[in-house]
């Protein structure tokens, strides 16, 4: 009897302990170096996020092939809503048109989270650029012989066809240089080597408050509220410059819906705090969370528009 009792006691203690100990740590995938924008993005919302689900959340860098290696990395890890990946537009949305062939499939590998920031795409020049707004640089870009040369961060990229969009939309001669990446292109826009950038608000805020670039105006039917002063692309007449690289987490599509469902509902709740809001807005980037289906409903258009753009300018990589 005293050893069935000891026993079953021993039973109950293994068991306490064993719910006692810590819950899997959750890991956000970065597809991208350490330092950049979406990695910023990343460990700003992972302690908001830690203290939404009551897990420890640390931040993974998984850089390289287009953010293949990243994807993949979510899509071998065991699907409980454990391993999450951050990415931009580029990898969601645009590579699975500009690529013949990806190790992943957006709609077959990837279930939807929630949407985390909007990054609007700004137009700049040097600061020694005459026009005052993109109006007048549009002007002087139809008035001369050659196109104005026009950098972007590689081809493909929300830049290069912010670019494109802005050709189209003006009929504007404009000449696509890509770079390796934007710091590149913005150190060759203020040393004057080329005519303008489109580039997210967040890479180019500090350039812009330190005069050393111009900003001509917004690519988004808003202005932005850390540079209340730059007008609309729209503002100016001109329409159809529609560039919004946002950032988004997805799971895997093997993912239980329910634990899909409590990561939107803490992601959701983590943007809503006003602390991580403003360190977000003031780094340039306008938070903005989303239902799982608000986010796969956005990523059917995103994939579909800048698909024909693709399509219609025979962009293709390198």
């Amino acid at each position: 009897m005293l050893r069935r009792s000891f026993i079953a006691s021993a039973l109950l203690a293994f068991a306490g302990l064993a719910c006692a100990q810590p819950a899997k740590p959750v890991r956000i995938i970065v597809s991208f170096v350490p330092g950049g924008p979406v990695d910023f993005v990343a460990r700003t919302i992972a302690e908001p996020l830690s203290k939404e689900l009551g897990r420890t959340v640390i931040v993974e860098n998984k850089p390289g092939a287009n953010g293949a290696i990243g994807a993949q990395e979510v899509i071998r890890a065991e699907p409980d809503g454990s391993t999450i990946w951050i990415t931009s537009v580029g990898a969601a949305a645009i590579n699975p048109v500009l690529y013949d062939k990806l190790p992943y499939d957006m709609q077959r590998d990837f279930a939807p989270v929630s949407l985390v920031v909007n990054n609007v795409e700004l137009l700049v020049v040097n600061p020694n650029d005459p026009a005052r707004d993109a109006a007048e640089f549009v002007a002087a870009a139809k008035s001369k012989k050659e196109p104005i040369t026009m950098a972007s961060s590689g081809i493909g990229s929300i830049p290069h066809l912010a670019i494109e969009q802005l050709a189209d939309a003006t009929g504007a001669r404009l000449l696509h240089v890509p770079y390796k990446g934007a710091a590149p292109a913005i150190t060759d826009v203020m040393g004057g080597q080329v005519g303008g950038f489109f580039g997210d608000v967040p890479g180019l805020i500090n350039q812009v408050k330190a005069g050393k670039v111009k900003a001509l105006g917004i690519a988004s039917n808003t202005r932005h509220p850390v540079l209340p002063d730059i007008r609309t692309l729209e503002e100016q007449g001109i329409r159809g410059v529609d560039t919004i690289n946002w950032y988004a987490l997805f799971v895997s599509s093997k993912t239980p819906p329910a634990s899909v469902d409590a990561l939107n509902k803490a992601v959701r709740n983590a943007l809503a705090t006003p602390a991580l809001r403003e360190r977000l807005l003031q780094s340039g980037a306008d938070p903005m969370s989303s239902t799982p289906q608000e986010l796969a409903s956005l990523l059917r258009q995103d994939t579909d528009k800048w698909g024909r753009l693709i399509k219609a300018k025979n962009i293709r990589p390198e």
